[in-house]
């Protein structure tokens, strides 16, 4: 069965999305939660970040300082490569070796692949399907501050340091349409996931 990608911009509704998935019967990997998983402490990528940008990336307990490695690589193209190519090609690996796992335990299994960074961390694609959470920055610019508490200044900085939403439209084999409702949105992955399962 597919394995398919889900990207979009913050606040896209991309969650959304990928929850009703799961709802449908679908294995969900979440990339973020791999780039934690990989960034703690004791592991190689967390010592090659130390090694990349200071000791100082650290806290005192031993784990990431996320904050300081943010305000470091934000807004500096080439520190925020480095630290990219220190990252993805371990998550990478950590994300091929659960889809086989998932695909060993069932073969027939839908697998969602939750990736922010498709478009920023394009190596190869082995997607069946590229599917792209798409709503105007100015619908996402009103989630991120009514729903996350954030200033407006904060959510177009956030949204202006991703890529572009044409980018992402560039690369998608599906937009799903977040601009709407909860339930158009849902109707349209509803739709997705019977074209996905329908006998061939």
């Amino acid at each position: 069965m597919p394995l398919i990608a889900l990207t979009g911009g913050i606040a896209s509704g991309k969650s959304t999305i990928a929850a009703r998935l799961a709802e449908h019967g679908a294995t969900v990997i979440d990339a973020d939660a791999i780039v934690r998983e990989v960034q703690q402490p004791g592991g190689a990528v967390l010592e090659a970040i130390a090694d990349a940008f200071g000791a100082e990336m650290i806290a005192a307990d031993g784990s990431l300082d996320r904050a300081a490695l943010g305000a470091r690589v934000f807004g500096d193209e080439a520190a925020l490569q480095r630290l990219n190519a220190i990252v993805h090609p371990a998550v990478r690996a950590e994300s091929q070796r659960r889809f086989d796992a998932a695909f060993a335990a069932d073969p027939a299994v839908v697998v969602v692949y939750d990736v922010p960074l498709l478009v920023e961390a394009r190596v190869d694609d082995p997607w069946d399907l590229i599917v792209v959470a798409d709503a105007p920055a100015e619908v996402r610019v009103q989630r991120m501050t009514r729903l996350r508490g954030m200033s407006e200044d904060d959510a177009r900085r956030r949204i202006g340091a991703q890529v572009s939403d044409e980018e992402r439209r560039a690369i998608a084999d599906v937009v799903i349409d977040t601009s709407g409702s909860v339930e158009h949105t849902l109707e349209q992955v509803d739709a997705l996931w019977r074209s996905l399962t329908a006998s061939p």
